[in-house]
């Protein structure tokens, strides 16, 4: 799906970054139509340079483990939004989901997304962001089902992936804000808005949280009194 084919712009993008509503007629996050739209073009891009190179760079064995044995009949941006309907993983789990991705590509420059491995890839990553930003989680016989795949193939692409990242899968404020800003960019040249680069700080709500949860504690704490 093309970025100028939705009412996106980056400022609500941005909005939704940070200030998500999860009531029960949410839409889904506008970050899932950014990221599709990205991940569809590498993939593009990356059948491009297939067909236009006689050879390829040897592929490290334990990639292969996000391979399907057939393409899986259903687009990016539908797969993407089934994993929110059922997970309802906030929009900063897609973006650490990114962060990853491009990780494992900058690791492995081997490893092309094609329509064989996006699925799994992305089940997996989403998954592993979630459990690393959100307090709750499904377990992973629950991710499994969502994704389309059993939940010991969803066992064994959690182990591989924690493995081809050495175990590394901490995101700070400023490498967040950075792939925050690269999506809005992708929306600004898919719509032709201005770039904002003016971010919020997520260590400042993550800061703004605590405060509240130790008034709360200390509200909760006089009334047991």
């Amino acid at each position: 799906m093309a970025i100028s084919s939705i009412a996106l712009s980056p400022r609500k993008l941005r909005h939704d970054l940070y200030s998500y509503s999860y009531q029960q007629d949410s839409n889904t996050p506008l970050v899932i139509s950014v990221l599709s739209s990205l991940i569809e073009r590498t993939m593009a891009r990356n059948r491009r340079i297939a067909k236009n190179c006689a050879w390829a760079l040897p592929r490290d064995i334990r990639t292969r483990i996000f391979d399907s044995n057939e393409t899986p009949d259903m687009t990016i941006q539908s797969y993407l939004e089934r994993i929110f309907r059922y997970t309802r993983a906030g929009p900063p789990v897609y973006v650490v989901a990114y962060v990853y991705i491009d990780r494992l590509c900058q690791n492995y420059p081997e490893f092309r997304i094609s329509g064989r491995n996006v699925h799994r890839l992305l089940i997996t990553t989403v998954m592993v962001a979630s459990k690393y930003v959100e307090d709750m989680n499904y377990r992973n016989s629950y991710f499994a089902r969502v994704g389309g795949v059993t939940t010991n193939e969803m066992n064994n692409l959690e182990l591989e992936f924690l493995f081809l990242m050495g175990f590394k899968l901490h995101v700070n404020v400023s490498v967040f804000e950075s792939y925050c800003c690269h999506l809005e960019r992708e929306v600004s040249v898919g719509g032709g808005y201005q770039i904002e680069r003016a971010l919020r700080c997520a260590g400042e709500i993550k800061s703004r949280q605590k405060e509240d949860q130790r008034r709360y504690d200390q509200i909760a704490h006089h009334v047991l009194l």
